[in-house]
């Protein structure tokens, strides 16, 4: 993943990211549902990744005592949440976002796979749709096993490989480049999440299928979002116009029912931080009560 490119995408989507992100603000819902059933009461939540703060209402109105941290590659990403929070005007102490008044929202422009918070410093990570722009899923999901206290939440979507499976088969032939970005399968998260400390993980996966008039308003849609191809070696310049005919001959041949279908396949998952006793390498750390054994046995 380029990182830079990916920060450039969601810093010119994020004027008008609420009116196209459609998906995002459904899945939100769909997991903050999920959430019923968890036995949790969080001081501190860290929504990784939250682009225009959509989800932080919904995780105020759930955990009204919760202190809220929003995290974002994107500074126009966090500009836009700014307004979601009932104190607009309390967005002080930026170096400090752990010291807020819990009506206020601390914002945080960093990156998700370096997180610039202590061990143990949170109780629960929400994460909506951004483990997808991950370049190092394991060794991301090691750092926000790093910063949950044991006993802490996990909870997060993403997109698995089926996803714009249509356009990514529309695109094949058509130029020797990549256009889709490549997404990691549900059991391998489940996989991942296990080698990085966390325990009990829950996996679930929903296709959910928009539809479009044309293939134009659905590239629109994505750009719209910031969802530009950010893989090495992709695309920089445009299409020809024959590729383009090409694309769109492709794309066509996929109608149903007068529209243009867009498959995502939609993952969402739970775990919960386990014991602290491995370093990052995954050695397991063993304690040795020597003072307490020397005089237990009189030495």
């Amino acid at each position: 993943m380029d990182k830079r490119a990916i920060r450039a995408a969601f810093e010119r989507a994020a004027a008008g990211y609420d009116r196209a992100a459609f998906l995002q603000q459904e899945v939100a819902r769909r997991l903050d549902e999920r959430l019923e059933v968890m036995k949790i009461a969080p001081e501190v939540i860290l929504d990784a990744g939250c682009g225009t703060g959509y989800a932080l209402p919904l995780l105020r109105a759930r955990y009204p005592k919760a202190r809220l941290v929003g995290l974002d590659l994107a500074l126009g990403m966090l500009q836009q949440a700014r307004g979601r929070q009932p104190e607009a005007g309390r967005w002080r102490k930026w170096l400090s976002p752990l010291t807020h008044h819990p009506s206020a929202l601390s914002p945080v422009c960093a990156d998700i796979e370096r997180l610039p918070f202590k061990r143990d410093s949170l109780d629960m990570v929400w994460s909506n749709l951004t483990l997808q722009w991950v370049g190092d899923l394991e060794g991301c999901l090691r750092e926000i096993h790093r910063v949950i206290r044991p006993g802490g939440l996990f909870a997060f979507t993403t997109f698995g490989p089926d996803t714009l499976k249509e356009l990514r088969q529309a695109f094949a032939g058509v130029d020797g480049f990549e256009h889709v970005n490549r997404f990691t399968d549900m059991h391998d998260i489940g996989d991942l999440l296990v080698h990085a400390g966390f325990a009990h993980p829950v996996m679930e996966m929903e296709y959910l299928t928009l539809t479009y008039d044309d293939l134009r308003s659905l590239l629109r849609e994505l750009k719209a979002i910031g969802a530009d191809t950010v893989l090495e070696g992709r695309r920089t310049g445009l299409m020809g116009r024959r590729q383009w005919q090409q694309l769109a001959d492709n794309y066509e041949r996929l109608r149903r029912d007068g529209r243009l279908p867009a498959t995502f396949e939609v993952i969402y998952g739970h775990a919960w931080a386990g014991r602290k006793d491995r370093l990052a390498d995954g050695r397991q750390v063993i304690a040795f009560e020597i003072a307490h054994r020397r005089a237990r046995h009189g030495l």
